[in-house]
């Protein structure tokens, strides 16, 4: 529309809605400044956000297992609550700068803590699923909260159009979360654990959100409003630092609700938890490791699991062995008592197990020392990935697949048709492999999935389980307390070969067994065939049907 009466004969463009409302802030800055100062702390604050955002995935998956679910549930309560939170945030439109450092502070404690409280539900009340949920709705209320009172507050530096702002907005929001994603495993998890993690990051939230409110909006704010908020980031800060200060008592003290008062050895590697309970001296029977809070193997009755695991299948040719997994050494153990293996390799992902199995008296005690002989070699890789290389092919008379039970996430692709027809393919003729699939009796449906996999790679398969647990040794996502599940009451294998079904056996000269014999195998074929579960689809890559 012309209008000869403004300049240039032109109407000027009418503001956005709701812009014009915002009056301007008194700043202590240019308003360009002022910006970007305020984009720094979407910045700083986006990355903050999803530090607790990983850091309720990790627990969530580490404390109940299943990561698929516990990232399901993270992330569909977490947003549905950042939708709750923007809703509640109009609220708080007509006094921005005080309801973001409010917010802020509430985020900083509650984020902050939250792996502090996860942790000590799972070792008090024995269950950690209300606590997760109940953190992952109250930080994604706190986060959803966030953008549009700072929307609000860049308004107030500089009029702009709403669409301009946002993307502003948005864009120092997705790049803070790619700092914050990164700094998490690469940083935050290795360097200083999820306890003192999450609330070093709840430090840096509080100090930037209350900084920038208190400082660059201070004229923004009462004087009531200012000390408010002064004394609430103080003692959100406190209350912090306190807790970083006794993370460690508090650890020892969580880990001995957890595993008992006898905690040897507690680490985190690069991959997981470690830890050893029982003395460091007596008898290697006294001892447990648990990995990432499962019960891995039990000195009670290991030898049961591992003779039923390794034997059947030395029956035959066995100059060349493969262990996937098994970095405790044991299945090793058992592989090395046949004097005319040539070479053993074991394939174990993680390089601290391996280190606490050759350094640590009472765990090498109970796998034989064998990381003294000179027939094992190991190899610090993925055993998917290793074997997909040229190494494999061809080459081992047994594998044998000591590996986590499928039910847990991480796993589920070293149980699937494609993980079987690698391993068939390193197979040389006449060769068997040995899988362990999980407890037989507790979770049929999965041990079954599990030879179906295997028929589908091509492979005969020989059904077994061992029975005589006297342990929660469950190698698998069953807790050794606080599960609230059925105790697994044995352990389920599947013998398997190209070409022919393997014979069940062991024999004549096989090493002197505690636990195993023909006859028991052969039985525990027959019991297994009674739970048989038909036509059941083999798990792949693109469809694992574990769970």
């Amino acid at each position: 529309m012309i209008d000869r009466s403004a300049p240039g004969g032109v109407l000027p463009a009418p503001e956005p809605r709701g812009v014009a409302t915002v009056p301007a802030a008194a700043l202590p800055v240019r308003p360009r400044t002022g910006r970007l100062l305020v984009l720094a702390t979407v910045f700083v604050c986006a990355a903050c956000g999803l530090v607790y955002e990983l850091e309720l995935l990790a627990l969530g998956s580490y404390l109940i297992g299943d990561s698929v679910t516990q990232a399901s549930v993270v992330l569909s309560v977490m947003v549905f609550a950042m939708g709750v939170g923007s809703l509640l945030a109009k609220r708080l439109r007509h006094r921005p700068a005080f309801g973001f450092g409010a917010i802020e502070a509430g985020l900083a404690l509650v984020g902050g803590l939250s792996a502090m409280a996860l942790y000590a539900s799972f070792a008090w009340l024995g269950e950690s699923r209300p606590a997760l949920v109940a953190f992952s709705f109250a930080i994604g209320v706190l986060i959803g909260a966030e953008i549009p009172l700072l929307m609000v507050l860049i308004q107030r530096i500089r009029r702009q159009d709403a669409g301009g702002a946002v993307a502003d907005l948005f864009a120092a929001d997705y790049v803070g979360a790619l700092v914050g994603g990164l700094a998490f495993p690469f940083l935050l998890l290795p360097v200083l654990g999820q306890l003192t993690g999450a609330m070093l990051t709840g430090g840096v939230n509080v100090v930037v959100g209350g900084g920038l409110v208190l400082w660059l909006f201070r004229r923004d704010l009462s004087r009531r409003c200012r000390w408010l908020l002064i004394s609430a980031n103080l003692t959100v800060l406190a209350v912090l630092c306190s807790a970083t200060v006794l993370a460690d008592d508090f650890e020892r003290v969580a880990r001995r609700a957890v595993y008992g008062g006898e905690v040897r050895v507690a680490v985190q590697s690069g991959v997981q938890e470690l830890v050893l309970t029982g003395p460091s001296t007596g008898s290697p029977r006294s001892l447990d490791l648990f990995l990432d809070g499962r019960l891995r193997v039990s000195g009670y009755d290991e030898y049961r699991y591992h003779e039923a695991l390794v034997h059947p299948a030395m029956t035959g040719p066995h100059a060349r062995v493969l262990v996937l997994g098994g970095g405790d050494g044991l299945a090793a153990r058992e592989v090395l008592r046949y004097r005319d293996v040539a070479s053993v390799t074991v394939v174990e992902l993680d390089p601290g197990v391996v280190e606490l199995a050759r350094t640590d008296p009472m765990l090498s005690a109970l796998n034989g020392r064998v990381y003294e002989d000179p027939r094992l070699g190991v190899v610090t890789q993925d055993a998917f990935r290793w074997l997909r290389g040229p190494a494999a092919r061809d080459r081992f008379d047994v594998i044998v697949s000591d590996l986590p039970d499928p039910g847990i996430t991480p796993s589920t692709k070293l149980y699937s048709q494609e993980f079987y027809g690698l391993a068939a393919r390193a197979l040389s003729p006449g060769g068997r492999l040995a899988v362990h699939a999980g407890p037989l009796a507790t979770r049929p449906q999965t041990y079954w999935t599990v030879e179906s996999t295997l028929r589908a790679a091509g492979l005969r398969t020989a059904p077994y389980s061992a029975g005589g647990r006297l342990s929660g040794f469950a190698a698998g996502p069953d807790r050794a307390q606080g599960s609230g599940t059925v105790p697994p009451r044995d352990w389920g294998f599947v013998l398997a070969a190209r070409g022919r079904v393997p014979e069940l056996r062991v024999d004549r000269d096989t090493p002197a067994l505690r636990s195993l014999s023909t006859g028991s195998l052969r039985d525990a074929a027959r019991d297994a065939e009674r739970t048989r579960v038909p036509d059941l689809p083999p798990s792949t890559l693109p469809h694992p049907r574990y769970s």
